[in-house]
Order: structure tokens, then C-alpha cells, then sequence
């Protein structure tokens, strides 16, 4: 069964949100934000490169599996875009290279993995098993993996369990398929007894969920619905401000996590910010946490240089202190209680804002990952982090996407097309911000 809800009025979503214009120039944060901290790191993935001879890999979404038993066994399962995925250890050492097949559909063709997440204990052929969930461009649709419980020691640690003839998550046809604005952002959430899929769609401010379902032909999904979020916003100075894109494009959302002890999504909207969504779509007002630095600035495109430029250079931003477009990846940090928080990369400048997880969800600060015997980290997309302990990250484990990659290893004529993934102590990034 599909139930779409209509778009929510813009002006109803942030009529709680918006600041006066005298506040919102100089942030308007419940909490104002201290100098950017910094952590490092001397772990990362080899390069993937997106070119021919690379598979046309190119890192983009990270997800962490932990072992019940074993946490050195735990695996570090990450999007390659048309390469596929790529899965490693909880050293970072690469285990296996899973080929973007053609979905398991009669107009199938070769996919476009972009987004992972971690569903535990589904029902697969009557064993409880781990699957990895992820979202196929070129197919529109949800792919997914079974995790071996062996982990880092299977020969191979995921084989595909979709089942076939899925249908489309946003397009009505496989033509529509072809035009890209389909299936991109992805997170799983799992509440009383049921299994959730979100997903964005590109070039769209579309979400929709999808009920995860488990028979004889694998792992699939059903009762597919979607809400639109806004595209344009009210300022405080009357004006109606609407992101820069480039024409067909909608400002789209990507970066997508549960929470799981509510049931509340966070969403990051690229060119917008950070918003706090309840689950199920419909059932109450989203509420945009942080603004990017330059919300409310208009833009022009120019499509001879193909980007965005200010109309006004002078004029102010409504923006916050945290967030530089794009906003990107996110994930929760569980805590003790309610305790916990929210990290989101922000690419424009290579830093990540956090949050905490409980009331309005007040700013706590930022970091960036500097590097000590590998490259920084830079232009982060999507990040993963673990509570639990993951192999010799005993504080839990933070995973983070690195573009472009340039450390020692690559090759400095494939540079620009090299991306990783880099793994940092989450007791370093506590630290550093004096969290709990």
C-alpha cells in the first residue's frame, strides 16, 4: 500500500524556528559556539578511485557494524557509488569488494549504492540475521546484504538477500528511473518489533519510509509513503528565500538517523541545515535545530559557471555559527538514559557540529579531524559512530568519508579522484568538547 501526505507549509515549520533578523545575522543558537576543536587521526581505508581502472569507486556513506561477542570481528561496511561496496575491518583493512550488480528486477540494471545502515535480527530463510540496507540510485529502489556472523573472519561478510521485483521508491516508471532524481539518503530504524527504511530522494525535498519485509525470496519492503519537506522560507525581513540550485533541482536532503530510544528522525538538508522530523511521516510538525551559515541569502545560478553566486554581497545571512553548506552526513552518539548526541559533517569548511540529543537540541560545539601520518580529513559526507566498543576503539568508534583523499598512499596522478574513509577514537572527540 503507498499513502503520500502533501507538503507541509513552510511558514507552519518555522515559525518556531525563525529569529529576529538582528539575532539570526549573528547566529541565534540556544548556545553560543567556542573556537573549533581539533582531533586527529592516524587510521583510514585505502583509496578508492573513480576512475576506469578503480571500478569507478567513490566513497560516500560509512555504516558500523559490531559483533555480539567479538568487537574485534566488527566490520565497517561503506558505499562506492558505482563501485559498489566495500567492507573492513575494525582496523581498516579492506575484506571484500561487492560488485554493483543489476537489482533483481526484469528492467534491472547495474546499481548505484550511495547510502548504508544496519538493520539487526531480521528473519532471513529462519535465522536471526544482521542486514546491511542500502539505497540504489540507478534502480530506485532498497538493496540488501546479509551480514556472516563470523564478521571480519568470513570469507565473504555480505551476500545480497533482495528480493526481487521491488518497487520504486519515487518514480512511477523505469523511464522516470533514468531521470536521477531517485532513491539517496538512507537510514534503518527498528520500534516495536517492526523494521523502518528512510530515504531521500535526489534533487527532491522528498522522504519517504518503507516497512522492511522478510520470505522465501529475501529481504524486501512494503508500505512505501513520503512527505514532502519545504523548498522555499519565510525571512524575517518579509522576503521569501529560497536555496540556489540549479534548474530542475530542488534543495534535497541526504544525511538521515534515528533515533531509536524515540523514534525521531534527523535530517540534513543540504543547502539548508539540520531538522528534527517525528516518525511516522505526518505525525507532527518538523522542526528545523540549525541553519547553515548562509541560509537566507539569495543566489543566482549562472549556467556558464554552473554555480551560485550572492545577488547581494553585502547582504546579511539568517544563518547559524555550525553548519557550512552542504550539510551532510549524521548519526547519534547513544549515551546512559536519554543522554546522547547528534553529529552532522559540515562540508563546506570540514567540520562537524554536534549536538545534543535531548530538549531543543542545543549546539555543544565543533571539531574537524586533523591527520597524524595520514592526510586530514576533508569534505566529509557520510560518517557512522558506535557507542560500543568496535577492536581497538574501546570508547567507541567515529567513521567519517574523506574527499579528496590525498595522503602518501595515493597515487598523485589519481589524486583528484581518490576518496576514503578515515576512523577516529569517539573518546577523543568527547574530549576535546568536554561531553560526558
Amino acid at each position: 500500500m503507498r499513502r503520500r501526505f502533501a507538503a507541509l507549509p513552510a511558514a507552519l515549520l518555522l515559525l518556531s524556528t525563525m529569529v529576529p533578523a538582528s539575532a539570526a545575522a549573528s547566529g541565534g543558537h540556544d548556545r553560543p559556539s567556542s573556537a573549533t576543536a581539533t582531533v586527529t587521526t592516524s587510521v583510514e581505508t585505502p583509496p578508492l578511485y573513480d576512475d576506469e581502472a578503480g571500478g569507478n569507486a567513490s566513497g560516500d556513506d560509512p555504516a558500523i557494524w559490531v559483533h555480539p561477542k567479538n568487537s574485534d570481528l566488527s566490520l565497517v561496511v561503506t558505499t562506492a557509488k558505482e563501485g559498489g561496496l566495500r567492507v573492513y575491518s575494525a582496523a581498516a583493512a579492506e575484506l571484500q569488494s561487492v560488485v554493483a550488480t543489476a537489482a533483481p528486477r526484469a528492467d534491472g540494471v547495474p546499481g548505484r549504492y550511495n547510502n548504508v545502515d544496519i538493520a539487526y535480527g531480521l528473519d532471513v530463510a529462519g535465522r536471526k540475521t544482521d542486514v546491511a540496507v542500502v539505497s540504489d540510485r540507478y534502480n530506485d529502489q532498497i538493496r540488501f546484504f546479509a551480514i556472516d556472523p563470523a564478521g571480519s573472519d568470513a570469507a565473504e561478510p555480505l551476500t545480497e538477500v533482495t528480493a526481487p521485483e521491488l518497487e520504486f521508491l519515487f518514480s512511477p516508471d523505469r523511464e522516470t528511473v533514468a531521470e536521477d532524481q531517485t532513491a539517496y539518503g538512507l537510514a534503518v530504524y527498528q520500534r516495536r518489533g517492526q523494521t523502518y527504511a528512510v530515504v531521500t530522494q535526489e534533487g527532491s525535498t522528498n522522504i519517504a519510509t518503507a516497512r522492511i519485509t522478510t520470505g522465501p525470496d529475501g529481504v524486501g519492503y512494503t508500505d512505501v509513503e513520503h512527505l514532502a519537506m519545504p523548498g522555499e522560507f519565510p525571512l524575517p525581513d518579509g522576503t521569501t528565500w529560497v536555496p540556489c540550485e540549479e534548474p530542475g533541482v530542488a534543495p534535497q536532503l541526504e544525511g538521515l538517523a534515528v533515533d531509536r530510544r524515540t523514534g525521531t528522525l534527523y535530517a540534513t538538508q543540504e543547502d539548508v541545515g539540520l531538522w528534527r522530523v517525528p516518525l511516522p511521516l505526518g505525525s507532527g510538525e518538523p522542526r528545523l535545530v540549525d541553519r547553515v551559515k548562509d541560509f537566507g541569502v539569495h543566489d543566482a545560478y549562472d549556467p556558464e559557471t554552473e554555480e551560485c553566486a550572492p545577488v547581494d554581497p553585502a547582504a546579511p545571512s539568517y544563518g547559524g555559527k555550525n553548519l557550512t553548506a552542504d550539510a551532510e552526513g549524521v548519526d547519534i552518539w547513544y549515551g546512559p538514559g536519554r543522554k546522547g548526541y547528534v553529529i552532522v559533517s559540515s562540508q563546506g569548511d570540514d567540520t562537524y557540529g554536534v549536538y545534543d540529543l535531548r530538549g531543543q537540541n542545543p549546539a555543544l560545539g565543533t571539531f574537524r579531524v586533523a591527520g597524524d601520518g595520514v592526510d586530514d580529513v576533508n569534505g566529509s559526507d557520510g560518517l557512522a559512530v558506535s557507542n560500543a566498543p568496535v577492536g581497538d576503539y574501546r570508547s567507541g568508534l567515529l567513521v567519517t568519508h574523506d574527499e579528496p583523499e590525498t595522503g602518501s598512499d595515493v597515487d598523485p596522478d589519481r589524486e583528484e579522484d581518490a576518496t576514503g574513509f578515515s576512523y577516529v577514537h569517539w573518546g577523543d572527540v568527547a574530549k576535546a568538547l568536554r561531553l560526558r
